[in-house]
């Protein structure tokens, strides 16, 4: 197939079909950049994998519209995993030695699978705010990048703020703080900071799982009217949030005393609620709902209005729409890094992309050119950081949207960081990996 040929397969791929885009021949010949997109537009988690999935293919479609790369060509090969870890080992067993870029597992099960799989094969991931928490750490985890935040920066900032409302982290002493999960790899990843924090704070704990997908919650709400805890976490995702919520209602649990990670603060967990959701509250990583951001506006125009967008016009910009365009940048400019050490309007490899993963440096005006003004503070990595940055703040369902209801806040790295090394080296000693020497975080 012609360059041309390939932009245009890009551009009108249709939302739950498979956008691939040339071959593994067609790769070495032509200059595209391959980029796998492992999504969910069926099974339980669809409504919410959907619109992520829109908005990261809009997102490299948008690249193209924009003329590329520094020149390279975009193409993508969606593959359905139902958030299922089989699933998406399959996917990725699949697509890897198709040129693959870069993976976003989009899924914390899968990203464990893959985190063994991925440093001999040369193929970086980013987990976005999902996945292992202890993978910030470059100096085990050479391959994986939880870029803009991981869980356990989402439950320390969901502390803070939670202190700051009581009047100091002095006032937790003797509160209740439930944690309702999905009984997951996903669902446990914030336990072990809770408890830390309840330790120095002096607040107990409760910890209520929720069997996936999320929709039998009556004896945990059961135990919460109960117990009534004082706030109630929420780390759910799919059809779990809108039930919690309903069930929340139900029992007469104060819809404002609730806070859902990033993954159960979006359009899709509380549209069927609405003025019954009224009140409830999610930690954001950097960004939420976003219809009035500048590449938005662009997506609106040049994809959208020539018909060429994926998935339904009026959920551009809605906060999972968002984060999947979010998401398809971060993997976009990592390549951007590369192509500047390793050579501009070249297609990269999966190790040259790990390099510019690894040297990102998305500094205020590099993200307000690129459309995410007053969306995004600016993130930028290092071989020991894998992250890069700590910032989000919480916003609240006002019956019809969401509103900020806080300021920007940081994780603290006090707490954050001895945790990240010590669980760490404890990977590298179950695995007999070893730390890597400075001369690496050059290679």
């Amino acid at each position: 197939m012609k360059l041309r040929q390939l932009a245009i397969a890009a551009s009108v791929a249709a939302a739950g079909v498979s956008a691939l885009v040339g071959t593994s021949s067609a790769f070495a010949q032509a200059k595209e950049q391959f980029f796998p997109v492992l999504v969910y537009r069926t099974g339980a988690y669809a409504p919410n994998g959907v619109p992520f999935a829109n908005g990261y293919v809009d997102y490299l479609k948008l690249v193209n519209a924009r003329g590329g790369l520094n020149g390279v060509q975009l193409s993508f090969e969606e593959c359905e995993t139902g958030y299922a870890t089989d699933r998406g080992v399959e996917c990725y067993e699949r697509l890897k030695g198709k040129g693959a870029t870069v993976f976003q597992p989009l899924s914390t099960g899968i990203t464990f699978a893959l985190t063994e799989k991925a440093p001999a094969d040369k193929i970086p991931l980013i987990t976005a705010g999902y996945g292992r928490s202890e993978s910030a750490d470059g100096g085990v985890f050479k391959w994986n990048f939880p870029l803009a935040g991981t869980y356990w920066v989402a439950a320390d900032v969901l502390i803070q703020h939670i202190a700051k409302k009581e009047g100091g982290y002095d006032k937790l002493k003797g509160k209740k703080i439930a944690l309702v999960y999905h009984d997951s790899p996903f669902g446990k990843e914030p336990i072990p900071l809770l408890q830390e924090r309840a330790a120095a704070h002096g607040f107990t704990l409760s910890l209520l799982p929720v069997t996936h997908p999320g929709v039998e919650q009556k004896a945990t709400w059961l135990q919460i009217r109960q117990n009534r805890p004082d706030y109630v976490l929420n780390w759910g995702w799919g059809v779990m949030n809108s039930t919690a919520l309903k069930e929340a209602q139900a029992t007469g649990y104060p819809r404002e005393k609730m806070y859902g990670v990033w993954w159960a603060g979006a359009e899709p967990d509380v549209k069927d609620v609405g003025e019954g959701a009224k009140g409830y509250n999610a930690v954001m990583m950097q960004h939420g709902a976003e219809t009035g951001a500048p590449v938005i506006k662009e997506v609106l125009d040049k994809l959208h209005g020539k018909g060429q967008g994926t998935g339904p016009k009026e959920e551009v910009g809605q906060v999972l729409y968002m984060r999947g365009m979010m998401s398809a940048m971060l993997a976009v400019e990592g390549v951007r890094a590369a192509q500047d050490r390793f050579g501009k309007g070249k297609v990269m490899t999966g190790e040259q992309a790990r390099w510019g993963y690894e040297n990102l440096n998305l500094t205020q005006p590099k993200l307000d050119a690129l459309g995410f003004k007053g969306v995004m503070r600016p993130i930028s990595t290092s071989c020991q950081d894998h992250m890069g940055a700590a910032w989000a703040r919480v916003h609240t369902w006002n019956g019809k949207s969401f509103d900020w209801t806080s300021d920007w806040m940081q994780a603290d790295d006090q707490i954050i960081k001895p945790m990240v090394k010590a669980a760490a080296d404890k990977y590298a000693a179950e695995k007999k990996l070893t730390r890597r020497a400075g001369s690496d975080c050059q290679s």
